[in-house]
């Protein structure tokens, strides 16, 4: 059975840091595109980064780049998602979601299409 479990939300002020993590189990989690979105009330799910199986490809929202990076642990069966310079904009249920030898071009604009996600975890930026 495939889970993916979030953990690392929480309240913080503008301008601090987090560090959200997405633990995999039950997969081959090297063969596994990985991504983060989010979904702040009342508004759509929105990409926030993604990276390709083998590390080939990076993909950052305009609105998080250079200020979030994403990165994964192979041995770990862990992606992360460090978050820097947080704004109250960055304020959302944040999902990691994972699909097996997908392009990452596809999951940022077809999220409906992954296969597995995680339940979400919150972090609320406050001003």
């Amino acid at each position: 059975q495939v889970q993916l479990v979030e953990s690392g939300g929480g309240l913080v002020q503008a301008g601090d840091s987090l560090r959200l993590s997405c633990t995999f189990s039950g997969l081959s989690f090297s063969t596994y595109s990985v991504a983060w979105f989010r979904q702040a009330p009342g508004k759509e799910r929105e990409f926030v980064a993604a990276k390709s199986w083998g590390d080939r490809v990076t993909l950052y929202a305009d609105s998080v780049k250079g200020r979030f990076t994403i990165s994964r642990d192979n041995a770990n069966n862990t992606v992360f998602l460090q978050m820097n310079s947080l704004k109250p904009e960055d304020t959302a249920v944040y999902y990691c979601a994972a699909d097996r030898w997908s392009v990452v071009h596809t999951m940022m604009r077809a999220p409906r299409s992954i296969n597995h996600w995680g339940q979400g975890t919150q972090v609320t930026v406050s001003s």
